[in-house]
């Protein structure tokens, strides 16, 4: 592949020299409870000294640990469990004052509930005031229910109104009255059904305002667990397989096993260098394009094994990209400015040829719909077609450069692309506001992440570099150790969640990064030129595809898989046995 001197064609050369609370989740039981209002005040428990922590670090509180696990026991539905639990431990899930409160709430008893509220000891008074807006709320609405007009109109103005607080919520409720005929359940036998959905979900409502020492969160043990998960999760460099393989009964760690780090297949039907491929969003498919003029669409099949689909050829100049259509049906491909080609993915028809008189064009892409699409012109305008080719829209000036990569945001919203050497726009279409990525160094490619959140851009001085776009531009990492001198070279996101950055390199290897630190975690010999470009499967995060000035893409997937070989020699592909 020749360098900034030779007559390379200009995309390949750098384009800078160009009921009951059982019956609740919580599950718990409740007795009639006795003796003075003082006996009801809800006090923290007794501390137990040393007995009273447990855990290796001394750090977790053994009266909480047994309500969390007594809370998740009746969440589970396994009531007789939690309540032997509270019962063995002597620690219970609730003081009695809450259970009672919780037992006035499902039983309507409005007026006892909220004095009830107040013999819990509570720091904030204005959570009292929105608990208590919240039950005489409910206690309105019941009282509409049962047609007791003024009973509600009572209760509003002498109960919810003076508590000063939701003025808007008040006025709502103030319209209720006047047109309850809207809001009643006149005749209705589904009443009860009604009040026993609604109490429990004001239950809910009520324990999520009420601090956690007064009654615990509902799923409160799970949440723990999965923040647990999620913390190993990432801390673990080499995470990259479903979060279904993650378990309780060990600490999570996933070794280098799960990075594709082995050519599984060699494909070699292109006649000169590869410089573009990009898997389909459904990862059934694969693109490349060439220096020999032609795109080829491959196959993905079941086995992972990848065979040659259709060949296609039409270009008159070499064809620096392609684009899949949002469904995968349709794909784009573009030749150094010249033009841009749509094709049939089941057949590998071309259906149209998009040009412009007197102009090449140099990049393409899909609009979300998949109705129109758009290109990149040689003037540095970007134009938008309809499917047939009617001109659309053009946004002229300095937009694009000859040779540069073009996004759009998967709302329609933002077309992303190279404006100068060293500055990235974002165009929002409807606001019509422009921003700007500005580097130091001359930008030789970009590709946008799968969530819209974040750009990866590559340089000249041999870095990469994650810019988020989401607010505020701003830089958040940056990769290096890759070789890059006089080609373009592009790097992608990929594997689970897109947790890793993978990037091409002069010096014939394919370099892998943990995205988050920057670590450098692969770099994987086997071609024998530049590999100009990667792509990783977005439906499986443990294939990997590399294209080289070498003539060939490699396949590359775990050690341990082995697929199943059809044809080892036939359509220009070729099995590998992982060796160099």
């Amino acid at each position: 592949m020749g360098g900034l001197e030779d007559d390379e064609p200009a995309s390949k050369r750098l384009k800078f020299a160009s009921g009951g609370l059982r019956d609740l989740s919580n599950g718990s039981s409740l007795s009639p409870i006795a003796g003075s209002s003082g006996d009801l005040m809800a006090c923290p428990l007794p501390s137990e000294g040393d007995d009273g922590v447990i855990g290796s670090k001394g750090v977790i509180k053994k009266v909480e640990f047994v309500q969390i696990i007594a809370k998740a026991l009746y969440s589970l539905g396994y009531k007789k469990s939690g309540a032997h639990l509270e019962e063995e431990s002597g620690i219970p899930l609730h003081s009695s004052v809450v259970n009672l409160f919780m037992q006035q709430i499902l039983d309507g008893k409005w007026d006892e509930s909220v004095a009830t509220l107040h013999n819990i000891v509570l720091s904030d008074d204005s959570i009292v005031k929105s608990a208590s807006f919240l039950i005489l709320e409910q206690k309105f609405f019941e009282l509409l229910d049962g047609e007791k007009v003024m009973d509600a109109l009572k209760t509003l103005r002498t109960e919810i109104a003076p508590l000063n607080i939701n003025n808007g919520r008040v006025r709502e409720l103030s319209s209720c009255i006047v047109f309850c005929g809207q809001y009643s359940l006149v005749g209705s036998s589904n009443q009860d059904i009604v009040r026993e959905k609604s109490r429990p979900r004001l239950l809910e409502e009520l324990q999520r305002l009420l601090p956690p020492t007064v009654m615990i969160p509902e799923r409160r043990l799970e949440h723990l667990v999965e923040q647990a998960l999620s913390l190993q999760r990432e801390a673990c460099m080499f995470h990259n397989s479903m979060d279904k393989d993650m378990s309780l009964y060990a600490d999570h760690h996933c070794g280098r096993d799960q990075i594709p780090s082995r050519t599984l297949q060699i494909l070699q039907a292109h006649t000169d260098e590869v410089w573009f491929l990009q898997f389909s969003h459904n990862g059934k498919y694969l693109a490349s394009s060439s220096n020999d003029w032609s795109a080829i669409m491959w196959e993905v099949d079941v086995n992972g094994g990848v065979f040659l689909k259709h060949r296609l050829s039409g270009h008159q100049k070499p064809v620096c990209a392609v684009s899949w259509s949002p469904d995968d049906c349709q794909l784009l491909t573009c030749g150094v400015e010249e033009a841009v080609r749509r094709w049939d993915v089941a057949s590998g028809e071309c259906l149209h040829v998009y040009e412009k008189p007197g102009l090449g064009l140099v990049s393409c892409g899909w609009f979300p719909d998949g109705k129109s699409i758009f290109s990149g012109v040689s003037d540095r305008s970007i134009c938008m077609w309809e499917l047939e080719g009617k001109e659309l829209e053009s946004w002229k000036g300095q937009r694009t450069l000859k040779i540069s990569d073009l996004e759009i945001t998967s709302d329609g919203k933002q077309i992303i692309s190279i404006c100068r050497e060293t500055a990235i726009l974002l165009l929002d279409r409807e606001a019509k506001v422009e921003r700007l990525i500005e580097e130091d160094q001359i930008i030789t490619s970009f590709v946008l992440s799968g969530d819209n959140r974040f750009l990866l851009v590559n340089l000249l001085n041999q870095e990469i570099h994650l810019w988020s776009i989401d607010g505020d531009i701003k830089l958040i990492a940056k990769y290096k150790g890759h070789r890059r001198s006089r080609f373009i070279i592009r790097s992608c996101f990929g594997g689970l969640k897109q947790a890793f950055v993978a990037s091409g390199s002069e010096d014939s290897q394919v370099y892998i990064w943990h995205r988050g630190s920057g670590e450098v975690i692969e770099a994987l010999p086997g071609h024998s030129g530049a590999v100009n470009c990667v792509s990783w499967n977005p439906a499986n995060p443990h294939m990997l595809a590399s294209a080289s000035d070498d003539r060939t893409i490699r396949i590359w997937g775990l050690n341990d898989l082995h697929i199943k070989r059809k044809d080892t020699h036939g359509n220009g592909v070729h099995y590998c046995n992982g060796g160099t």
